[in-house]
């Protein structure tokens, strides 16, 4: 029965080729420089400690200080904070801006549209 199905698929792809004509419409794809670039956004919203940081700094929509990061990830140590912070920078989901002392962290402005290119390719 398989098979049968199998033949019947072929032949009509034979016979919009015949006839000049393409059996899908070509879709958006995935290029491969596309692909490390959305594989470290993805690996960076991928963990919970830091899809939470980016959350926190979404819902102040404004440049948050560290410190305030640090008060909100209590339970960490600075260095994982900062190992964490470095990571989402590294991702382009954050941009971070010294001021004096203190670095102060922000949603990158261009992730929107680099999650919406993906979504793109989607369908």
């Amino acid at each position: 029965m398989i098979h049968i199905a199998h033949m019947n698929k072929d032949l009509a792809l034979s016979q919009h080729a015949a006839r000049g004509e393409r059996c899908c419409a070509p879709s958006a794809r995935l290029r491969a420089r596309d692909v490390p670039a959305f594989a470290t956004l993805f690996k960076a919203l991928g963990d919970e400690t830091r899809l939470s940081i980016l959350g926190f700094i979404l819902a102040k929509r404004d440049a948050l200080c560290v410190c305030h990061i640090e008060d909100y990830v209590k339970e960490l140590s600075q260095p994982t904070i900062s190992h964490h912070l470095r990571l989402l920078r590294e991702a382009g989901l954050v941009t971070a801006e010294r001021k004096g002392t203190w670095v102060y962290y922000s949603v990158n402005k261009t992730v929107r549209n680099r999650l919406a290119e993906f979504v793109a390719l989607l369908g």
